[in-house]
């Protein structure tokens, strides 16, 4: 899996002891759509960092190897750009592992329906929505435990209800079209 970044004891992204991967690249929509540098982005320095391939096997022994850490966080700039490696990432971890996995993304549920579509098959997925907009009231996220940047984001467990949500407003979308 391509990767930036791996933290192995991660406090601060998940409300429990969690492994951090820093992976993904990123078209900056949070700033473009608001006419922003991409300077003011909080994950603007993740950018420059180089990126590694590193096996998932290597990744998945690093983690189950971990006493402390009972979650893996996936996030830094849009893993959804690596989305096959990112299922097949999952796919492996689960044959040994149920714990939670959180995927951080700046997409909202209706601009990745398929892609939720292909994850839902796997247990125990949560995912933070919403693109980051400063200046914006944080907020403690109660799925995640944690401060996110924006109101606008929020954290939802991935379930067949958040799925047939998302389909709804989409055809809710095309139909007002």
């Amino acid at each position: 899996m391509k990767i930036r970044d791996i933290i192995q004891e991660d406090f601060v992204n998940y409300k429990d002891p969690c492994m951090f991967i820093n992976m993904g690249l990123c078209n900056w929509k949070c700033c473009t759509e608001q006419g922003l540098d991409i300077s003011i982005c909080q994950n603007s320095d993740m950018a420059n960092m180089p990126e590694m391939d590193i096996d998932d096997d290597v990744i998945i022994k690093m983690y189950v190897s971990n006493q402390i850490t009972n979650a893996l966080v996936i996030g830094g700039l849009e893993p959804f750009t690596y989305v096959n490696e990112l299922y097949k990432f999952i796919y492996k971890l689960r044959k040994v592992s149920d714990d939670t996995v959180v995927i951080y993304t700046g997409y909202y549920p209706e601009e990745l329906y398929e892609e939720l579509n292909q994850f839902s098959e796997f247990e125990n997925i949560i995912i933070k929505f919403g693109r980051y907009i400063p200046n914006q009231k944080k907020h403690l996220d109660p799925i995640l435990g944690v401060e996110l940047a924006s109101d606008n984001q929020y954290a939802v467990k991935l379930t067949t209800d958040l799925l047939n949500e998302t389909y709804n407003k989409i055809k809710d979308s095309i139909n007002d079209i």
